[in-house]
């Protein structure tokens, strides 16, 4: 990195201006204040102790009884919660989870008999992706994020993204640059779109953002970083990619600017890297920010982010480059970009090695880290020389859109990492993360990741399982083993593929096996499954913690859209046969289980659309505020942007509400019209079919029919009647 001497100069003094926070020892009152919010009344049985980092720098935690309490010892806050996880979970049998924790302790504690060491192989843990901010994230409040912090703090994490709150920081920045609101109106997204405008692909879809949201989300963030650096966190914060208001080139028409477009959206304008102001706005926005939430030195920018550069020229990337990262400096001289890899998975075709190497070698190797972003299905790492000398972290990235399929790989999971640690070819492999597009789903696959954070061996799954099973239920149960053996070797031996298979249920209706977005391909036997719906089943005379009952409704839905699938082969060749008695039966049959399943999702509120939609309404402080904000969370989970947008069912949801409201009726119209061509003799033409089905959709959309977030309905015996219900015929059908 050259930069000039008065460069220099005035970055040394912006850092000394900007005050960053710097926390020197831990805080013992936010780890105590933890211990309650955890425990509660037990939090007088714990003592806390600090002790040195490991002789590496790594973090590490020590576990013992003394003087009738349990000490937990670590270097700093994370450590601290790291060690009550590891007593809650193996000496309390107790499990703390996205979908139904088990927190029921004895009034008595158990005592650890023998002291417990474990020192993290990892420097840096990893958490989020962008795309979790919305397809999860949109509408969360203090109450459920402060839960999700204190969950990574639990398991370890120590390097999260926090993107939130910059939508107020850069509106200062560009109204000091002469721009107007009403200039910025079309610039800022709606807020269940904001990671897409952060990345550079679009400007104001679902908007306008009104100045109450921007507020609220930058006082929210406070509490994000405040919560974060408490516990010994770094969040990584945001900085400049060159996209500006679309009035830029108004404002400064000598600006070196181009037009990229993403997917079916307008083009939105991106300031080259080599334009003069693309350093001044960038270094602004740091000084800004930082002057705003302080800073850890840990920056993320994509410039490149499913756009392809205009030219592949060496020099150019590499000028690229430098000034990306020139504009972090230039506030901040400790600044260290990180840099998602997911370009050179996205667009193999542009970046070759001559073209990954230009974009890295221009940073200096301790001023950058890569995030390999879907390392357990496409490990970008073993062909780009572990990204030629940069320090890169391997991560698990499992989910796409928020889908909700049981769906994972689990040896790959147990193992990959620190095999990749250990490989002689992993070049300086600092960390290992978790990079999911959305989260709440498969929880099972989130806590094996993040189990390896405290060891440098392999995981046996096996093994795994049976002390998952037993934490999470609340005992040891045979038959509940057996059921996790099943779905470790059928769902969670999913193959690589591009996120978990969709249920064609969801999919815009059609006789072909799949569409664009909704892809049902297994890599298991629909009845395969079966015996680890029957083994749940049983155990639930014994078992009853709110995790087991979602596990349960969770394998009771995949077994039966996986159904409905099989019925949509079968009513799709019946049609193909011209047997219009067969078609009748068969898609009556289709309908049916999609109203099964809407019912057996009503019992838990981890599967209700209203439970989206009265959060995103919470968030609006008018009524305009409330139904735009509905109008966002409506879309983003159906068409995703307009009625001719090519990511319609990207991120698409079984949920109660949303199959009542949404996909049954598609498919009821879709019956209704393939009926009617079939007595006609008329060809059935999809593209006709599906024009009317996006004005319907987009309806549906603008809607503000009101839907409950409230459970109804007992999980367990939903589901043993839907058993009753279909057993017969399941073994029946796949016999």
């Amino acid at each position: 990195m050259h930069l000039s001497f008065s460069c220099l100069l005035t970055g040394f003094l912006s850092f000394f201006l900007l005050t960053p926070t710097v926390y020197a020892r831990p805080d013992q009152g936010a780890a105590e204040a933890f211990l309650k919010r955890i425990v509660k009344d037990h939090a007088a049985d714990f003592e806390i102790s600090y002790i040195a980092a490991a002789a590496n720098g790594n973090d590490r935690y020590e576990l013992e009884s003394k003087n009738n309490k349990i000490v937990l010892s670590g270097n700093n806050n994370i450590s601290i919660a790291s060690a009550l996880n590891h007593y809650l979970r193996y000496y309390a049998g107790c499990l703390i989870s996205w979908n139904g924790s088990n927190l029921k302790l004895p009034a008595k504690l158990p005592a650890i008999p023998v002291k417990v060491s474990k020192t993290s192989p990892y420097k840096y843990r990893y958490y989020l992706n962008y795309c979790t901010f919305n397809y999860s994230m949109s509408w969360w409040d203090w109450q459920r994020w402060q839960w999700e912090i204190d969950f990574m703090a639990l398991n370890g994490i120590n390097m999260p993204l926090a993107i939130t709150g910059q939508n107020a920081v850069w509106s200062r920045v560009y109204k000091e640059l002469g721009f107007t609101d009403k200039e910025l109106e079309n610039f800022f997204t709606g807020p269940a779109y904001f990671n897409w405008f952060y990345m550079g692909n679009i400007d104001g879809w679902g908007g306008p953002l009104p100045k109450s949201q921007m507020l609220a989300h930058e006082a929210l963030q406070k509490k994000i970083l405040e919560r974060e650096r408490s516990f010994g966190m770094t969040p990584i914060l945001p900085a400049f990619t060159g996209h500006v208001p679309p009035a830029f080139k108004d404002k400064f028409p000598k600006a070196k600017l181009k037009k990229t477009n993403w997917t079916t959206f307008p083009s939105v304008y991106i300031l080259d890297p080599e334009d003069e102001l693309f350093t001044t706005i960038g270094k602004r926005f740091i000084e800004e920010e930082v002057k705003t939430f302080g800073t850890d030195h840990l920056y993320t920018a994509d410039t490149f982010n499913e756009n392809t550069p205009p030219t592949s020229d060496s020099l150019y990337l590499s000028n690229v480059s430098k000034k990306v990262y020139q504009s972090m400096a230039l506030a901040d001289p400790e600044a260290t970009w990180i840099m998602q890899g997911w370009l050179f998975y996205h667009g193999e075709k542009f970046w070759k090695p001559t073209q990954i190497k230009a974009l890295l070698n221009a940073i200096p190797n301790d001023k950058m880290i890569v995030l390999d972003l879907w390392s357990e299905n496409h490990p970008v790492w073993q062909r780009t020389a572990a990204y030629y000398g940069k320090p890169w972290i391997w991560n698990m990235l499992h989910n796409f859109g928020g889908n909700i399929s049981l769906y994972g790989r689990m040896d790959e999971v147990a193992s990959g990492a620190i095999k990749a640690k250990q490989a002689a070819n992993s070049g300086n492999m600092v960390g290992i993360g978790l990079t999911p597009e959305a989260i709440e789903q498969n929880p099972v696959m989130y806590q094996l990741m993040l189990d390896n954070i405290w060891t440098d061996e392999p995981i046996n799954v096996t093994a795994w399982l049976k002390n998952y099973s037993r934490q999470r239920y609340g005992a040891q149960n045979a038959l509940a083993e057996q059921a996790w053996q099943i779905l470790y070797k059928t769902v969670y031996t999913g193959g690589i593929l591009p996120g978990g298979p969709e249920s064609i249920l969801t999919g815009r209706p059609t006789m072909a096996e799949s569409t664009r977005s909704t892809r049902p391909k297994k890599n298991y036997k629909p009845a395969e499954l079966i015996p680890a719906w029957e083994a749940l089943l049983k155990a639930s005379q014994q078992l009853s913690t709110d995790g087991f009952k979602y596990d349960l409704v969770d394998v009771t839905r995949q077994v039966l859209v996986n159904y409905a699938d099989t019925l949509q082969r079968q009513f799709a060749q019946a049609y193909q046969g011209k047997d219009g008695k067969k078609f009748d039966r068969l898609s009556g049959d289709f309908l049916a289980v999609m109203d099964d399943v809407d019912y057996l999702l009503a019992t838990r509120k981890d599967f209700l659309l209203g439970k989206w939609l009265n959060e995103a309404k919470r968030m609006g402080t008018t009524a305009e505020e409330k139904k735009r904000y509905e109008r966002n969370a409506r879309n983003l989970i159906t068409l995703w942007a307009d009625q001719n947008s090519s990511l319609n069912e990207y991120s698409c949801r079984q949920w109660s509400g949303l199959i009542s409201s949404f996909y049954k009726p598609r498919w009821q119209q879709f019956f209704s019209y393939a009926k009617q061509q079939l007595k006609s003799g008329a060809k059935l033409d999809q593209k006709v079919f599906e024009e009317k089905m996006k004005r319907w959709e987009w309806d549906w959309v603008n809607k503000n029919d009101v839907f409950t977030e409230q459970p109804s309905g007992n999980e367990i015996k939903t589901a043993e009647s839907l058993y009753k219900k279909y057993i017969a015929q399941l073994k029946k059908t796949y016999n």
